[in-house]
């Protein structure tokens, strides 16, 4: 018999309830959340039925560590996405609302639904969004770093720019070093502090960089293949989309990713505008491929030319562009993830 198995994570406590195949209660508990607790649980696990799937709500938050536990054990653990336990939890409006309620709807969700994501995958994405963050976060940074070495540098020796247009490389840093030689101000102390933190920031966003990288290449993605996105872009999609299962279609993905155009008609116009909405950061990742490719592939410029021969401005042909990428991008998502396509 397999047992199906649902926990409702929380910050202290975890309620845990094993149902047979057809939703029958076999038993629940509830367990401390904190690594003895944790324990227990795995040996309550254990006591089941050899075939059993573990799903847990809020596997990424308070169940994150309980998780990585299951995991190391060699057990099969899902993400059970809160949507479906509060759909099942209303069949039974009679029982009301408390954690071990919760944790028999995630077991049932569990014992009915196959195609689950694994913890494991999931997991694996938020990491990568994680990862990718973190460079963003170092790269903002950086930015205002160099905006203040900028500042500081207009005022110790006015014209600097001519010789030093940027600071992006290491070449350019080195330049600036001799410009503050002699000058023992204050001002100059900051500039060489300064200096020394973009060298920081510099190291951290390539130690960053080459962790995503081997990242992507370790979750198998193909995304890879199409023009204009490389490792850093994949990643951000990977992580800002994570399980492309709970996107029902490509018409739902081009929402979510602010790619689908708003009807924006009046008497006897009939045009679409931008649409603001949707995820803005896997909007900008699309923006960055249309942008790439707009320049560098034969397909992408046939098309643009085509949008504008009819009457399509620069600017819509570019979002008309980014909506076609999206589908793309989808129809990948889901090869890789195993799923048929929904038109």
């Amino acid at each position: 018999m397999e047992v199906a198995i649902g926990v409702d994570s929380h910050k202290g406590s975890l309620a845990a309830a094993a149902v047979d195949e057809v939703g029958k209660v076999i038993e629940a508990r509830e367990f401390p959340n904190h690594p003895k607790g944790h324990d227990a649980f795995g040996a309550w696990v254990g006591a089941q039925a050899k075939e059993r799937r573990i799903g847990i709500e809020g596997s990424l938050n308070y169940g994150a560590a309980l998780t990585k536990h299951l995991l190391s054990c060699g057990e099969d653990v899902r993400e059970v996405p809160a949507s479906l336990t509060h759909a099942e939890r209303r069949k039974k409006r009679s029982q009301g609302k408390s954690d071990l309620v919760d944790a028999v709807a995630i077991a049932r969700v569990v014992a009915r639904e196959a195609d689950l994501p694994s913890a494991r995958r999931t997991a694996q994405l938020s990491d990568l969004k994680l990862l990718v963050d973190y460079r963003d976060q170092l790269v903002r940074a950086r930015t205002q770093v160099a905006n203040r070495v900028h500042a500081d540098l207009v005022s110790i020796r006015p014209g600097y720019e001519r010789g030093i247009p940027n600071l992006q490389s290491k070449g350019q840093l080195a330049k600036v070093r001799p410009l503050r030689r002699g000058d023992h101000s204050i001002r100059a102390e900051l500039l060489r502090r300064r200096l020394a933190e973009l060298v920081r920031l510099d190291r951290g966003i390539a130690t960053a960089g080459d962790e995503i990288r081997t990242a992507v290449k370790q979750a198998g993605t193909t995304l890879t293949q199409i023009p204009g996105v490389g490792p850093l872009i994949a990643a951000k999609i990977l992580g800002e989309v994570g399980e492309v299962s709970r996107i029902r279609s490509k018409a739902a993905f081009a929402v979510m990713s602010g790619t689908a155009p708003l009807l924006a008609s009046s008497g006897q116009t009939n045009r679409h505008r931008l649409s603001r909405g949707g995820n803005r950061q896997l909007n900008r990742a699309l923006h960055f491929v249309a942008f790439i490719q707009s320049r560098s592939t034969p397909e992408a410029k046939a098309y643009l030319a085509r949008q504008r021969e009819a009457g399509k401005s620069s600017k819509e042909a570019t979002r008309c562009l980014k909506r076609q990428l999206s589908n793309v991008v989808y129809r990948y998502l889901i090869a890789d993830a195993g799923i048929e396509m929904v038109a």
